[in-house]
Parts: C-alpha cells; sequence; structure tokens
C-alpha cells in the first residue's frame, strides 16, 4: 500500500508551513490586527492633548520691572493701595489674562513655563480656583460678595510659608523686605482679581454664571483646594 506522503508528496502540516509575514494562512488576504478601543481612545487623547496648548502670558518682556522672589510686580489697573504700579487703563493687564485664559487653562496638570510672567499667571490662575471653590454655594451677588471679602482677610502666605501653593514656583526671599514686598504685592493683585471674578460669576441680576461657577470643581495642577 502506498503512504500517505507517496499519494500526496506536495502536502504540508501546518507547522512546516512557511508564512509570508502579513499573510492569512488560510486565504491569502492580507491582515492588520485590530487595535483594541482602550488603545484608541489613548492615543485619541494623547493626539488632543498634543494639540492642545496652555495659555501664555503676553508680558514676557520683564526688562524694567521690579521682581521679588523672582516674581515680576506687572503693572495693575486697579484702585486697591498696593506696590503695583499704574497700568494703562486701556489695554489689558495680567489679571485680564488670568480671568479670560482661566477656564482653558485650568484643565491642565503640567504649565511649561516661558516667562516669568508666566509665573504669576499660574498663581492667579489658582487662586481663581480658590476664589470661585468659596463662591460655588453662594446664591446671591451679594453673599458671594462676603465670601470674597473673606478670603481677602485670610493671611497671605509667601514661598518658604506654610501655605504657599507652589513650592519653587517663586525664590525664596533673600529679606524680610522682599518677603513683605512680594506679601503685599499678592495681596493687592488678590484683590482686584476677586473684584473682577465677581463681575464673572454673577450676572446683572445678582444670581450665579453656570458658566463660570461649574469650573469651582476642576483641579488645577491637580491641586485639590480645601
Amino acid at each position: 500500500m502506498d503512504t500517505f506522503t507517496d499519494k500526496f508528496p506536495t502536502f504540508q502540516l501546518e507547522d512546516e508551513l512557511l508564512l509570508e509575514e502579513r499573510r492569512d494562512v488560510m486565504y491569502g488576504h492580507t491582515y492588520a490586527r485590530r487595535r483594541r478601543a482602550r488603545d484608541v481612545r489613548r492615543a485619541e487623547q494623547a493626539a488632543k492633548a498634543h494639540a492642545q496648548q496652555v495659555y501664555h502670558s503676553s508680558f514676557a518682556d520683564d526688562d524694567g520691572i521690579t521682581k521679588a522672589c523672582s516674581c515680576p510686580l506687572l503693572p495693575l489697573k486697579t484702585h486697591i493701595k498696593g506696590p503695583a504700579p499704574a497700568s494703562d487703563p486701556d489695554k489689558a493687564d495680567i489679571v485680564d489674562e488670568a480671568i479670560t485664559f482661566f477656564r482653558a487653562n485650568v484643565f491642565f496638570k503640567n504649565f511649561h513655563v516661558k516667562s516669568s510672567a508666566d509665573k504669576l499667571l499660574i498663581y492667579l490662575t489658582f487662586y481663581i480656583n480658590i476664589a470661585l471653590k468659596r463662591l460655588e454655594g453662594c446664591r446671591t451677588l451679594a453673599v458671594g460678595t462676603k465670601a470674597i471679602i473673606n478670603l481677602g482677610l485670610e493671611k497671605v502666605p509667601v514661598p518658604g510659608e506654610p501655605g504657599f501653593p507652589f513650592p519653587g514656583l517663586f525664590t525664596l526671599p533673600q529679606s524680610q523686605e522682599e518677603a513683605e514686598l512680594l506679601r503685599n504685592y499678592l495681596k493687592q493683585i488678590r484683590e482686584e482679581t476677586s473684584g473682577r471674578l465677581l463681575n464673572c460669576a454673577y450676572r446683572a441680576n445678582g444670581f450665579p454664571n453656570k458658566w463660570w461657577l461649574a469650573f469651582a470643581k476642576r483641579k488645577f495642577m491637580n491641586i485639590v483646594i480645601l
């Protein structure tokens, strides 16, 4: 009796087949491994994150600007007393930038600093986050104003003191005078920011603007606000 291999000399077992790269064994069709839905979603998120960039301050040129702890004491449009120089009332200042960019920048967990003004922008973005958190349960402008006033009465920490939110963002003060200069500037700019923020957080009728107060739940740079 003839053996099987004598009758079918061209037959090959599956493990003897020499496969061409990316060829299907049975049909010879090209194939591509399907990407898992999770992998696709992650790739889309990575692409979106890469495409998005934080808004940086336009006040990159700090020539002639006084600094305290590497924080530029930028001019402000304000009537609040403090060390800030007066800004042109017809032009945007750093507070305008912080409020305008807040609802975009608050989503980011990282912020690449390109200038010293960016450091101040980071600080103000976080402060706006805190202020909105205080306003979250205030259902009228009058109640919200009281909450903001109470926030303004709190001590303003400077680098090296407990409660300062960004260790390493600014340099440590080299003297008590430098520490107080920065403290007074931060206090002034916080109060100015609070006043302008109330105009955004509440409508003309005194009721909350949900398109602003909804951002109280966000965590800028993943910092939990207590």
